[in-house]
């Protein structure tokens, strides 16, 4: 079967007009503030929008027909597309005035990665720093899955890119029609973003602030409009606890989020994946907590407290955000914990493997990946025992197919090649062991901060511009999940069949 370019083409020029609005809306921040670039991100949205209504006018007569095939190549080409037009109000304003770091901060805003090259974030006009908010909260949810919520209008079916794009095993579906599914996940982020906005205005943030690191929470991406990120407010723990909650929040699957708000909360409660993440959050968190409290040097950290029950809160409280942020793939940070102690690097390095709940917005491998994994793996000594018996794998009281076993564990496999692949190409350029295999591990599960010369305290401005184009793909194929990108590098997938 020959692909349907035209349909391919055609949504690509839908996602431009998305993307192209969003830039006028940073352009309008920007005319609120006066930071003097108004003019210039409204032209980056103009230029995007003009693009998209000639790419859509010439591919008007599209079939309406989709299938998995030109999926794949939707979502794949068109983050790339997104990062493209993206880093338009970065070069425009010169804010980033090369583009291979301006393709590196859109990219990494649109996975949620958050790894930054900005030297002085402070510096940067308003309506830019708006714009480089929105690619979190755009890409957060899923460029994909707002587009689907719109789809009526243009007769397509959407199906094929939700399951391209939803992350987790398999796209658990709130509604039968995929469009209304799409609408009740937005909905919910976007109730969780304005709910976040007010608290932390009414715990003393600026408008400004508070609206940015809403988008940025609930997206679990990471950019801070302030140097020091969220540990420019370590004199207000209410605002850091408004943080975490949010955090947890959109590292859970958001279809729980909808059957709690349906009155439905035993059956979110009930949830395996759910039950494991909080257990992992807060086994994780008391035992940073306690290495912290006794052990770790927090006067170099900005923690420290003449109070025996402070340093006991400062301690909770640092080690809950760093957790929460770390294995939901936020990247915030209140501290630089890799100079607590070294095992609370190995600590930290091993949480940006786990990742946040399917269907959420955190990247990584997930915890029902995990939790399958685990539970496979100890039912591989009974089979052992019992080789004619058939034990299935269970998941919330149901046997899951060998078939979601196997693609699991495939995924795990391919992960971890990917992670040492990673690696061994930042090695080549010169970079050192220690920040070779955060730099894979960070950028490969979407977490922002590394390791070594790209720690928490640090940014991406000191990696090779071939080191950005690398991370720039491992980002990609990260927010991703690693197969719909990946197999558009075989060549079976082109042949026509």
């Amino acid at each position: 079967m020959k692909l349907n370019y035209k349909i391919i083409f055609h949504f690509l020029g839908l996602l431009l007009l998305f993307n192209g609005g969003f830039m006028l809306l940073s352009a309008l921040v920007s005319l609120i503030y006066k930071d003097g670039v108004t003019f210039q991100l409204f032209l980056s949205g103009l230029a995007t929008l003009i693009s998209g209504v000639i790419t859509m006018f010439f591919t008007r007569d599209h079939s309406k027909e989709m299938n998995k095939r030109e999926g794949y190549i939707v979502v794949s080409f068109g983050w790339i597309i997104m990062s493209l037009s993206g880093a338009l109000p970065y070069i425009f304003t010169e804010s980033i005035p090369s583009f291979t770091d301006a393709f590196f901060e859109t990219m990494s805003g649109f996975t949620t990665t958050g790894a930054s090259i900005l030297n002085d974030i402070e510096a940067v006009p308003k309506g830019v720093l708006f714009w480089r908010s929105m690619t979190h909260w755009i890409g957060g949810m899923g460029i994909i899955v707002l587009a689907i919520a719109i789809l009526p209008l243009l007769g397509i079916g959407g199906m094929q890119l939700f399951a391209a794009e939803a992350p987790g095993p398999s796209a658990d579906k709130l509604h039968p029609r995929i469009t209304d599914t799409a609408k009740r996940l937005w909905l919910i982020y976007f109730g969780y973003t304005a709910a976040e906005t007010l608290l932390l205005k009414l715990a003393g943030m600026s408008f400004f602030d508070a609206i940015n690191h809403a988008l940025c929470t609930l997206s679990t991406g990471g950019f801070s409009t302030k140097n020091a990120s969220v540990a420019y407010w370590n004199g207000d723990p209410v605002i850091q606890y408004i943080i975490i909650l949010f955090m947890f929040l959109a590292g859970t699957n958001f279809v729980l989020s909808y059957f709690a708000f349906k009155g439905k909360v035993q059956k979110a409660i009930q949830d395996e994946e759910f039950k494991l993440y909080f257990k992992f959050v807060a086994i994780f968190t008391i035992i940073a907590a306690v290495i912290i409290y006794f052990r770790a040097d927090i006067s170099q950290s900005s923690i420290a407290h003449p109070m025996v029950w402070g340093r006991a809160e400062s301690a909770f409280r640092h080690a809950l955000f760093q957790v929460i942020s770390v294995i939901t793939t936020t990247g915030f940070v209140t501290a630089d914990y890799t100079l607590w102690t070294p095992f609370l690097v190995v600590f930290f390095f091993g949480l940006m493997f786990l990742g946040g709940s399917a269907g959420s917005t955190s990247g990584g491998v997930k915890v029902v990946r995990h939790l399958i994994l685990i539970k496979n793996g100890f039912l591989e000594f009974k089979r052992t025992l019992h080789p004619s018996a058939i034990i299935p794998v269970r998941y919330n009281k149901r046997a899951i197919s060998g078939d979601i076993v196997f693609n699991i564990l495939g995924f795990f496999i391919l992960y971890m090649l990917s992670f040492i692949i990673g690696a061994l190409v930042f090695s080549m350029m010169g970079i050192d062991f220690k920040s070779s295999v955060g730099l894979a591990a960070s950028t490969l599960g979407n977490v922002g901060p590394a390791l070594g010369d790209f720690g928490p305290v640090n940014n991406y401005a000191a990696l090779p511009a071939l080191g950005k184009w690398w991370a720039s793909f491992l980002m990609l194929i990260g927010r991703l999940e690693l197969f719909t990108v990946l197999i558009l590098l075989t060549p079976f997938f082109w042949r026509n069949r």
